[in-house]
């Protein structure tokens, strides 16, 4: 017979299991011990030290401004001239239904007949319209007097302008003045005696690509809006003018940053913020700033008399690339190529001609065709320059007397040379058809007209169409095939690899570099 054994119950066997804990205890030491609970703690990890920009923005903020752009906004009328405009709650004429145009048309051509009772003739400035919010952008002091930085394109439009502080006080500006070529204005508040906040420029020389920069700014009326990154390149030609050199940065810049400051960690501003890169319009981590060298003198000059005054060379230029350093023999592709001197302009007073290619700048070295810009535009009327000229393969010095940059420049002339054509030789056709080029004479006698172009060829590769005509090889003046092949012979016992074509269009001239390796 099989003895049944109970088990324990869950009680004992716990109670028997401190029991005998506690025996233990006490048995291998001799001592009673001390039993303690124990818990588990919460994670913790010690963070590295990283920048914080709090008092960057705590200094800096009060000094930046939101800019709010008015304009008269004229109601719209009907087509019909008779004086009736429609102004409902900002509606016009046009977004009516059209089955209730007839009647508002009619219903003002009445109007416009007898006019309603007591009506007065509109006097003068009544059909202006009223001020009404344009547009929006960012800014900040400059000086304690009330100087406000802004972009050109912020307020162009504008009839009268808002400064809203930090604190959400709003000032009526005033235009001081703008520079279209560098997308810069100043706007002016009277603080009635009170000195504001302001900020300065910090210096070029120690802006390096990985800096940590801050924007403030007013994105989508955001006042007061802090982002951060870096400094993500430098010298950016995003091809709003002749005088692009934008710093990137990542910092997210978006509609409303427009003429806000980036400040480096010292609370200087290193550029101001105006334009970005999107695809879907907003920020993408791609925004260019106008560095603080550029804004500097173009502020103090607004500042002083409402204008920017630059140097003038007079002289239409253009990139040197690898193949037209080597077609003139230069040894870099480097410094700025010019096509034309204008007529009576400092330029061509000093004798500066197409074909010449412009390498230093009073000694120091002329990177490239913005280079030569920035460098001309940045000094005074007036000054005595000396330039550094490669012609005809060599280097040579010519002083320019700068003159003063006109308003609206003019576009460079065309040659005044009047030589007949003379008949082309099937060799000298067969030798430009080898470039890809047919061509015939000119209906003005001037060059020689291009009737073709070799979808597979150079010419194709670099630009040159039909239509246009080619006006000089390696600067010398051409009316006949005949010309052309004689220079790119001359070019090959030169030892030169290309020859550099002068292209004439209805944009302007330019020169194009084609081999010549194929030819004689």
């Amino acid at each position: 017979m099989l003895k049944t054994i109970k088990a324990p119950s869950l009680s004992t066997v716990l109670k028997a299991s401190t029991v005998a804990g506690l025996a233990a205890a006490v048995l291998a030491t001799g001592v009673p011990l001390e039993i303690t609970r124990s818990y588990a703690e919460a994670v913790k990890v010690e963070a590295p030290s990283v920048p914080s920009f709090a008092n960057v923005v705590d200094a800096v903020s009060p000094a930046v401004v939101s800019v709010r752009v008015e304009s008269r906004v004229k109601p719209a009328s009907d087509e019909d001239g008779n004086g009736f405009s429609f102004d409902f709650n900002g509606r016009g004429f046009d977004d009516l239904p059209d089955a209730l145009k007839p009647f508002f048309r009619q219903f003002g051509e009445q109007q416009g007949r007898r006019g309603p009772p007591g009506a007065h003739p509109p006097g003068p400035g009544q059909h202006e319209g009223r001020l009404r919010p344009v547009a929006q952008g960012s800014g900040f002091f400059i000086s304690e007097d009330g100087y406000i930085v802004t972009n050109n394109h912020v307020v162009s439009d504008g009839a009268a302008f808002v400064a809203v502080m930090k604190d959400g006080t709003e000032l009526d500006a005033k235009l001081i003045g703008k520079d279209p070529r560098t997308d810069l204005a100043v706007l002016k508040v009277d603080g009635k005696g009170k000195k504001f906040t302001y900020v300065n420029w910090a210096d070029d020389n120690n802006v390096r690509v990985g800096d940590w920069v801050v924007a403030v700014g007013n994105p989508f009326g955001l006042g007061g809006t802090v982002t951060a990154g870096i400094v993500s390149a430098r010298g950016r030609d995003i091809g709003s003018g002749p005088y692009d050199d934008y710093l990137q940065v990542d910092a997210a810049v978006n509609r409303g940053n427009s003429g806000g400051p980036t400040f480096n960690l010292s609370g200087q501003v290193v550029g101001i913020n105006t334009a970005i890169f999107s695809p879907s319009g907003g920020s993408v981590g791609i925004a260019f700033a106008i560095p603080a060298s550029t804004a500097k003198d173009v502020v103090a000059d607004l500042m002083k008399d409402g204008q920017v005054s630059r140097g003038y060379l007079g002289v239409q230029i253009q990139p040197v690339t690898k193949d037209i350093a080597d077609s003139l023999g230069l040894s870099e592709a480097s410094g700025a190529l010019v096509v034309n001197a204008q007529a009576g302009t400092p330029g061509e007073k000093a004798g500066l001609k197409a074909g010449d290619v412009v390498t230093a700048v009073n000694g120091e070295t002329v990177k490239d065709a913005r280079d030569l810009s920035r460098r001309i535009g940045a000094m005074t009327p007036g000054k005595k320059v000396e330039l550094s000229v490669w012609r005809s393969g060599k280097s040579q010095p010519v002083t320019v007397e700068l003159g003063t940059l006109p308003a609206d420049q003019q576009q460079a002339s065309t040659d005044d040379g009047d030589q007949a054509p003379e008949a082309q030789t099937p060799a000298s056709e067969k030798a430009l058809a080898d470039l890809g080029l047919t061509v015939g004479p000119a209906d003005d006698g001037k060059g020689l007209q291009i009737t073709g172009i070799d979808p597979n060829s150079d010419a194709a590769d670099k630009g040159i169409k039909e239509g246009e005509k080619i006006t000089s090889v390696n600067n010398q003046e051409v009316s006949t095939a005949d010309d052309v092949v004689k220079v790119l012979n001359q070019a090959k016992k030169d030892g030169r690899t290309r020859a550099l074509f002068q292209i004439q269009s209805k944009e302007g001239s330019r020169f194009v570099a084609l081999p010549v390796e194929n030819q004689g």
